[in-house]
């Protein structure tokens, strides 16, 4: 199972210092992967401290990819419905352009109702929609002359250019619901979980995805499984305790858990943690935690 890190994204501590400082660090400890995430503005008055201060993610990844040379950048996820298909198209082929062929796109649906008002987005048919978006992004992308006429888009006869560096870009789905596990299954390069995830029983997940992917005519061992870990360093022995919860040596036995159960891929992503990224946290002891940890799940080998 491969092993990535996600860069300062939420808090106080996500300021761009501290991203280079994971970035350069985790690149230096041979990890495979940096990840971001996005939350475009949060309900006023909500006492949900989870996704503060997110900066962009696509702006973060391409200050990320001027300071790094070898680690892939990934976004998990960004939501398809606050973009109009060509602008994402752009962007992404211009981040993949500017790392030189190192993006991984992950993408979801969203879910949070007072972003999708404020964002001037739909929340009906979000499935349909994706679907159609994926196929004008993958238009687009080819570099060739393009039209899509469907339900929800419709683009005349147009060339993009330049395409991005990868041939396909690399594109990953989120979502928990089966319909959003067979959609990536059908139509992504693989699926990538949230932090919300029941990490016990992730492998019925991944299930799913190659059942959807097989029943399509697709090989499903081409296919990347990413998990997030949303990892929470807490003393060891904690009754009841959760998957990626715990002593660096619990949480080192977590993730090969996640190997068994069919994940290729999983990033330590601190910026879960209340300890971490909440209102009282000290950024520096953030960072501080942060390497350690870097330290400690460095890939062997």
């Amino acid at each position: 199972m491969l092993i990535g890190f996600a860069v300062p994204g939420s808090g106080a501590w996500a300021t761009p210092a501290n991203q280079v400082t994971v970035a350069q660090r985790a690149e230096e400890l041979g990890y495979r992967s940096l990840w971001t995430l996005q939350r475009v503005l949060n309900p006023a008055g909500s006492a949900d401290r989870t996704y503060r201060g997110v900066p962009d993610p696509f702006v973060t990844l391409a200050f990320l990819a001027g300071h790094t040379a070898r680690a892939r950048l990934g976004v998990a996820i960004a939501n398809l419905p606050f973009y109009a298909p060509p602008v994402l198209a752009k962007q992404a082929a211009t981040l993949d352009r500017i790392s030189g062929g190192r993006l991984d796109l992950g993408l979801g649906l969203g879910w949070m109702r007072e972003e999708f008002a404020a964002a001037g987005a739909p929340m009906a048919r979000r499935g349909a929609r994706a679907e159609e978006c994926l196929a004008v992004l993958r238009g687009l992308w080819s570099g060739a002359a393009t039209e899509f006429h469907g339900e929800f888009y419709d683009v005349p006869p147009v060339v993009m250019e330049p395409p991005p560096v990868q041939s396909p870009l690399p594109v990953l789905l989120g979502g928990a619901a089966e319909p959003a596990l067979r959609r990536a299954g059908r139509l992504a390069d693989g699926w990538v979980s949230s932090s919300r995830a029941d990490l016990a029983v992730i492998g019925r997940s991944i299930g799913i995805v190659r059942e959807a992917a097989e029943e399509a005519g697709r090989d499903a061992g081409a296919l990347r499984f990413v998990c997030r870990g949303a990892v929470r360093l807490r003393p060891a022995g904690r009754a009841g305790r959760r998957p990626l919860t715990g002593s660096y040596e619990e949480i080192a036995a977590d993730l090969e858990a996640l190997a068994a159960q069919g994940v290729t891929e999983a990033f330590v992503d601190l910026n879960f943690d209340p300890e971490v990224t909440g209102p009282d946290a000290d950024p520096g002891a953030s960072l501080d935690r942060a390497l350690e940890a870097l330290e400690v799940f460095a890939p062997r080998g």
